[in-house]
């Protein structure tokens, strides 16, 4: 008898479309750097074949209505944390405003407490520093580089998508081969080892391309050169083409990559019982300058082309019916809930996400409500600001977001636009709706006052003194409100001032060390390069202040004195150390290199060793 009626209930189970699978599925998350809608053949691009991506997008559930923000770093933390920017704490690309607040679980974390094996390959953008470095936050498996390209600050010194040197679990490894390549290939060996192991997988696999500096492989580039060369492209100019070769080249590679993934993925027996997501982080970089899908904006604005992204969902045993559209307003921060849903993972606690499931959707149980309303807000780049201030344009407010209802986009709380009959976004219709109006703004400003304490709040870059990581090798990409992110700029010697919020975890006696260069460059503070590259400044002094702490004795103070410590650079010294005994706590570590015809700045490493 108990036999008969588990028959039926599997039978019964089985009639209503409810797949039962052995055990949970895998997830793999594709996320490209700076590729946006425009992108795709599919999309009509009329000079890059992507026909791998094409063939995804044929298999898949599209997103048609998909936001993200339209910078990096906030769309990295939104994914990972299906919260806003603003409460996440990840709102910036650099400026000390990247940084995924530590008390907010990760997708990763919410995962390996399933008995997922976790792992992470590429850009993390989140910050570079325990406690935000992706082994911190729940991968398991990670092989990353820190910021906003690989040959950002924080980065190994002289990284050229090449044969790099990349995090691995937390020590720096050279790899062989071209960046892409190498980080579909290790998220590929982890998939086989988390097989092995016969553990269900989730996979992040976030590209540096084709983000800047654009530099494909030859064949890419030749590849799309050819197809630059027909004369129906004569009216776009040499140099455009030239950087169309370059930057299509890339996404060319991404979508061979793609293809070699796919077809890993059929060959492993795996295509059926994972769920593949292919995503890009923000609108197309070079979009209105040869085509843009019909849309006006780019990367880093609030106009539609900087944040309507593609998203391609694919999951073949997944009960999701067949391929097709799915319309509706949906963001980036509706991933993670919608995952947790359909791997039936529960969170040991509670989550206010902001995103929300989209699973009932993507089983064509229901739609996206027309009542749904989306804020887009994030921190502005502080432009050419040589130190700091607490009115910096890395301050968000309410009144920069992009407010989006059905057909309406309202900007900056000021202008009104209607996709349906202005999909350009070239006629403010505000003074037309006021109805329509009255609601985005009350929206807005709900939104804003749930988020507005969080929003602005500064965060230490780094906790020094740990067993976490000793040193720990600090970067002006961390500088709060200055933006010092490329290593050009450290070769170009860009003067500016800037100072990082830390916690000192343990009280005790630790060598501070302040260079220009870092250690893996082994150039002179005030030289060039090795081979001569960089600019020479005339640096000969080097200062060191620690607010809350006093460095000198108040029988050695002068009115008007700095309090802090100085030592002599000569032309020889890579670096100047100073020993210093730290109280336990928040503290503001601030630095100077001063020289000849009023030269100063700040070290742009700093090297922190608790003895």
């Amino acid at each position: 008898m108990k036999r008969f009626f588990l028959y039926c209930s599997i039978l019964v189970t089985l009639m209503a479309g409810i797949v039962v699978t052995a055990q949970p599925p895998n997830v793999i998350i594709v996320m490209t750097d700076d590729q946006g809608y425009p992108e795709l053949s599919v999309h009509g691009n009329p000079i890059l074949q992507t026909p791998n991506l094409d063939r995804l997008h044929g298999q898949s559930l599209r997103l048609v209505d998909y936001h993200v923000s339209p910078m990096c770093t906030p769309t990295r933390g939104q994914l990972l944390t299906g919260m806003d920017a603003a409460r996440n704490g990840a709102v910036n690309v650099s400026s000390g405003r990247a940084l995924l607040r530590p008390e907010n679980p990760t997708m990763a974390n919410y995962f390996g407490d399933a008995g997922y094996s976790t792992g992470v390959f590429g850009k993390w953008h989140l910050g570079a520093n325990y406690p935000y470095r992706p082994q911190d936050r729940g991968f398991q498996e990670s092989v990353w580089y820190p910021s906003s390209s690989i040959p950002s600050v924080p980065a190994y010194w002289g990284n050229d998508y090449f044969d790099d040197v990349y995090m691995h679990n937390g020590k720096e490894k050279q790899f062989k081969g071209y960046c892409a390549d190498v980080f579909f290939n290790e998220a590929k060996r982890f998939i086989r080892e988390s097989v092995q192991k016969k553990k269900p997988f989730l996979c992040y696999l976030a590209t540096n391309t084709p983000h800047g500096p654009f530099w494909p492989k030859d064949e890419d580039r030749k590849a799309i050169a050819e197809v630059l060369a027909d004369p129906k492209f004569d009216h776009l100019n040499g140099g455009l083409k030239n950087r169309l070769s370059l930057y299509l080249g890339m996404i060319r590679n991404i979508d061979w990559n793609m293809g070699k993934l796919m077809k890993f993925l059929d060959d492993e027996g795996l295509a059926d019982d994972t769920i593949l997501i292919f995503e890009t982080d923000n609108g197309s970089l070079l979009g209105p300058q040869y085509f843009n899908a019909g849309m006006r904006g780019k990367k880093t604005e609030i106009w539609e082309g900087g944040h309507r992204v593609p998203c391609f969902i694919r999951w073949p045993k997944g009960g999701l019916g067949k391929p097709r559209a799915v319309g509706g307003l949906t963001q980036v921060q509706d991933v993670l809930p919608t995952l947790l849903d359909l791997c039936q993972i529960k969170p040991r606690k509670k989550t206010a996400f902001d995103g929300m499931s989209l699973a009932p959707i993507l089983k064509g149980k229901t739609k996206v409500s027309e009542d749904r309303i989306l804020v887009i807000n994030y921190s502005r780049m502080p432009g050419f600001s040589n130190y700091p201030s607490p009115h910096s344009q890395t301050q968000m407010r309410a009144d920069q977001a992009a407010v989006l209802w059905k057909r309406w986009r309202l900007l900056e709380a000021r202008e009104l636009y209607d996709l349906a009959s202005d999909p350009l976004q070239k006629q403010n219709v505000i003074g037309k709706h006021p109805e329509v109006v009255a609601k985005m703004r009350k929206r807005l400003y709900s939104w804003w006052d749930g988020v507005k304490h969080l929003a602005n709040e500064e965060q230490r870059a780094a906790i020094i003194g740990t067993e976490h990581e000793n040193p720990t090798k600090l970067s002006a990409t961390e500088w709060l409100d200055v933006f010092v992110d490329q290593q050009g700029q450290i070769r170009r010697g860009v003067l500016k001032n800037g100072y990082w919020l830390i916690d000192v975890a343990r009280a005790g006696e630790y060598e501070i060390e302040l260079r220009r260069w870092p250690k893996e460059a082994d150039g002179t503070i005030s030289g060039t390069l090795p081979d001569g590259s960089g600019t020479a400044l005339p640096i000969n002094q080097a200062m060191l202040f620690m607010s809350g702490h006093n460095h000198l004795k108040i029988s050695e103070k002068k009115s008007y004195q700095f309090e802090g410590l100085t030592k002599t650079v000569n032309p020889k010294d890579k670096g100047v150390t100073f020993t210093m005994t730290l109280k336990k706590g928040p503290t503001a570590l601030h630095t100077w290199f001063k020289g000849r015809d009023g030269i100063m700045l700040s070290a742009y490493y700093v090297y922190v060793t608790r003895k």
